[in-house]
């Protein structure tokens, strides 16, 4: 991994990365299949961590399955709250920063609550994502079950990595660490979406893109089952995401 990590200013309303998560969100194809690849995981009691706008927090919801979506931005929870009324009147639409300095004192009342806890694309976002790792176990009941995507392979670190504000990108055996060190009995660990490689390599190196574009998503989308194929015909040894899953001891 990069030892030379970017320095990031949160920022209260981000745009990068809600045009990202915007332009997403009519990728159906690629999000059911996201869903898809994790929720065979999930059981119980879940909680989502960084739902952004709940393109895959829908797909949970209309299954009727127990989650509750978490969020550091307050534009994003209350395009939350009106997207999804039903569970924000349940409070289950709440405010989680994942490396609070008083992570333990402002969220007691989450601790050991959970079935399953799911991060996608969301650790790469965090600096110290040993303490990220950390609290997300905090969160687990005894047993529960730990999800986390995250980009893969710092080698294709770009101009999209650097406007979506990632602090780096990973391979399956540094994302398997970050559990090993908190004590986290990996499961399953496996690349995803290997035909996204030459794609973020095209579009954030070559064309230098600060976001992806609606365009090229769109053609991406509609590409998803030849795609799954290609993750199935490489084993999942290769793939522009690295998962990891395990349980809590």
């Amino acid at each position: 991994m990069n030892d030379n990590i970017p320095v990031f200013q949160f920022k209260e309303s981000d745009d990068e990365g809600l045009e990202t998560l915007q332009i997403i969100s009519d990728a159906v194809k690629f999000n059911d299949w996201m869903y898809e690849t994790i929720e065979p995981f999930c059981q119980g009691k879940i909680l989502e961590i960084g739902s952004g706008i709940g393109n895959i927090s829908e797909r949970f919801i209309s299954n009727n399955q127990d989650i509750t979506l978490s969020e550091i931005r307050i534009n994003y929870r209350t395009f939350l709250s009106d997207k999804f009324p039903l569970p924000a009147k349940e409070g289950k639409i709440v405010d989680l920063d994942l490396v609070h300095p008083q992570f333990t004192e402002i969220y007691k009342s989450l601790l050991n609550s959970y079935d399953t806890v799911f991060a996608l694309n969301v650790v790469e976002h965090i600096k110290d994502d040993k303490t990220a790792i950390k609290n997300c176990n905090l969160l687990l009941k005894p047993g529960g079950t730990l999800i986390i995507l995250v980009p893969a392979f710092q080698t294709l670190y770009n101009y999209l990595d650097k406007e979506l504000y990632h602090y780096r990108r990973y391979t399956k055996q540094s994302l398997k660490s970050l559990f090993q060190i908190n004590d986290i009995k990996i499961s399953k660990s496996f690349y995803f979406n290997a035909a996204g490689i030459p794609a973020w390599f095209v579009s954030g190196r070559l064309q230098k893109n600060k976001t992806i574009p609606k365009g090229q998503m769109n053609f991406f989308n509609t590409l998803v089952p030849i795609f799954k194929m290609i993750d199935m015909l490489v084993m999942k040894q290769v793939g522009l995401s690295a998962i990891c899953i395990g349980t809590k001891q």
